[in-house]
């Protein structure tokens, strides 16, 4: 049975690389492993050990503490109605980071837009 901070972390690891364009093999070489393993961590199906979740962070250039982040947050998210796997969506990662790469004058536009527009709804 998988471990609740297992795939919480998993899904992190996989968070990050996707918003970095990064591939499961890309991944894979930089940690020395095969991407098969990756998918593994990624879905909590086996865990990370220590020195591991060392080299995965040092690879997608993130601190240690990233995989945890948010990992006691889970109300947070039902008091946003948002799910609580949002960002493990490859559509809402994609639209993450199309708005990252908009000029940032043009982005708080959108941003302020899209506020608006869920206030209407």
């Amino acid at each position: 049975m998988t471990h609740p901070v297992d795939v919480h972390v998993g899904k992190r690891i996989r968070h990050r690389r996707w918003l970095i364009g990064m591939t499961q093999q890309q991944l894979a070489e930089q940690v020395g492993i095969k991407f098969q393993q990756i998918q593994k961590y990624e879905t909590g199906a086996n865990r990370v050990s220590a020195s591991r979740l060392w080299d995965i962070a040092e690879a997608l250039d993130i601190p240690v503490s990233f995989f945890f982040e948010g990992i006691s947050d889970a109300r947070v998210s039902d008091a946003l109605n948002a799910p609580s796997d949002l960002m493990g969506d490859k559509e809402a990662l994609d639209l993450v980071r199309s708005y990252y790469s908009i000029p940032e004058n043009q982005r708080r536009r959108l941003f302020e837009l899209a506020r608006v527009l869920s206030d209407v709804a």
